[in-house]
């Protein structure tokens, strides 16, 4: 995929109309382009359109790895970690060798499988562990 610097939202928007016109309303093709619209409209609506643009630009570069914002040897050192308060929703760390990102639920936050560059999916890792 090409990297198309400073497109138009509204442009794109105008182009996945006219594909999903071709395709029969409630068709997966139509269902899926009609997703991608409102996910490209979600940026603007929450006032988020440059961080999508540089998450856009960052998504395209090879260069491009994950930040890992902590590493702990063991999931107790990440749960008084995360129990501290002083985390960000998203933030992707390192719990003995294997990745997960921070999820905010309500009223707390927990861990997610997130498996890091390299890594294989499927970790059994229960974001549940967290309390």
């Amino acid at each position: 995929m090409p990297y198309i610097p400073d497109f138009d939202t509204d442009a794109i928007l105008d182009i996945l109309n006219l594909i999903s016109q071709k395709h029969p309303e409630g068709s997966p093709e139509r269902d899926a382009i009609e997703l991608a619209q409102i996910a490209l409209i979600y940026p603007r609506h929450m006032r988020k359109e440059d961080d999508f643009r540089r998450f856009y630009r960052d998504f395209l570069d090879p260069s491009f790895k994950l930040k890992v914002s902590h590493e702990f040897a063991t999931r107790e050192e990440a749960d008084k970690w995360l129990a501290s308060g002083k985390v960000e929703d998203a933030e992707r760390v390192r719990i003995a060798g294997k990745g997960f990102m921070v999820v905010r639920l309500p009223g707390r936050f927990t861990f997610m499988s997130a498996p890091l560059e390299g890594e294989e999916e499927g970790t059994d890792e229960s974001e549940e562990d967290s309390e």
